[in-house]
């Protein structure tokens, strides 16, 4: 068995997973092809033991210090983007982020040495500025050597967008896509990009959640399933394969992704549901239900609660901030947005269709 091989890019040093029995592979970032003279000829990696070294990272200097077991380990990977000084600026981003590494660390258990932070609080120079070169290096150091029994999580906050997609395999003809910091002159981050470096990775036994609080953002991790919820609760799962045949979903590992709202609809940033200061819609909510939940809430009852406090928001009525005592502390009094108009419903998407009533939430 050789699935697990790694072999550095020939151009810029990336580490590569070679499929079994290839005899070259391209590099997703530099498009360099590395050519492998004979893949049986190739050792398999030696069996990692918790004592052993962590195994080479395409993200650099981060984390610092040495990754946690490498059995059943929590890793995640949080950006936040204010686009700050600039015409595109948001101002709950940085609210979110540091929000959500709250939550991780405190409500589930993930080591802080385990999460990356990518913000414009960071240096402007180093790997954990959210540029769209660092984003991608971020997503693949997240999705790089799991193990079953690892809960990852990805997080963004910030613009969300569309580009027209002329291959036939986006159901409404376009592509979803995140803006970096840098989108105006190095581009942005579509869906298949995400797709591939986030979900078609993962083996059995490993999980992710993806948290994405943009625009457009319903299917942006392109999974193959879409629950389709009415104001009643009531849910439907929607087929989104590709008719090409195309694989969109992971190597066998569970991908659960909740987004700001459906791919026609905006996300908010909003000072209606904190009451003090700007946050992300689906972010504030997404953490004040699994605040108010109890040990049996359930994927269904997350997505109810969220879709409950945008839709009183939004018609005026509470938002239930002053009930959410843990995280204010997090939040920086700072600029704020109209209260009102909030119209984004936030969507659930996954590798395989399932009950979210019954299904218990963990991360």
């Amino acid at each position: 068995m050789y699935s697990n091989v790694l072999v550095n890019c020939s151009n810029c040093h990336t580490p590569l997973q070679v499929p079994p029995g290839a005899g070259s592979i391209r590099c997703a970032l530099c498009q360099a092809v590395t050519h492998i003279a004979d893949p049986r000829a190739v050792p398999p990696q030696p069996f990692s033991s918790p004592h052993a070294p962590p195994p080479p990272s395409p993200y650099g200097q981060a984390p610092p210090g040495p990754l946690p077991n490498p059995h059943g380990r929590k890793k995640a990977v949080i950006v936040g983007i204010s686009y700050k000084f600039s015409r595109h600026e948001l101002k709950g981003c940085i609210n979110d982020a540091k929000c959500m590494r709250y939550l991780l660390i405190n409500k589930f258990s993930f080591p802080e040495s385990s999460i990356i932070m990518l913000t414009e609080e960071e240096d402007p120079h180093g790997p954990k500025f959210p540029s769209k070169h660092n984003i991608r290096m971020a997503m693949f150091w997240l999705a790089q050597g799991c193990q079953p029994g690892d809960s990852l999580v990805f997080h963004y906050s910030g613009h969300g967008s569309q580009q027209r997609n002329y291959s036939g395999e986006e159901a409404d003809g376009f592509d979803e896509t995140l803006c970096p910091l840098d989108f105006e002159t190095q581009g942005m981050i579509v869906d298949d990009e995400i797709n591939a470096a986030l979900v078609r990775p993962l083996p059995p036994g490993v999980r992710l959640h993806a948290l994405i609080d943009a625009c457009h953002s319903g299917t942006v991790m392109d999974l193959p399933f879409l629950c389709r919820m009415n104001s009643r609760g009531q849910y439907v799962w929607e087929d989104h394969r590709p008719r090409s045949g195309v694989w969109k979903g992971s190597n066998g590992g569970e991908v659960i992704c909740f987004s700001g709202c459906d791919d026609h609809q905006t996300s908010a940033d909003t000072s209606a549901l904190s009451k003090i200061t700007s946050t992300g819609a689906m972010t504030f909510c997404f953490i004040q239900a699994i605040e108010r939940s109890g040990p049996g809430a359930t994927y269904g009852t997350i997505l109810t609660s969220m879709r409950t406090a945008i839709k009183n928001a939004g018609s005026g009525g509470s938002g239930g901030g002053d009930v959410v005592t843990s995280l204010i502390s997090m939040l920086l009094t700072g600029g704020s947005l109209s209260a009102g108009g909030l119209r984004q419903e936030p969507q659930l998407t996954a590798c395989e269709p399932f009950d979210m009533y019954r299904k218990p939430f963990s991360l």
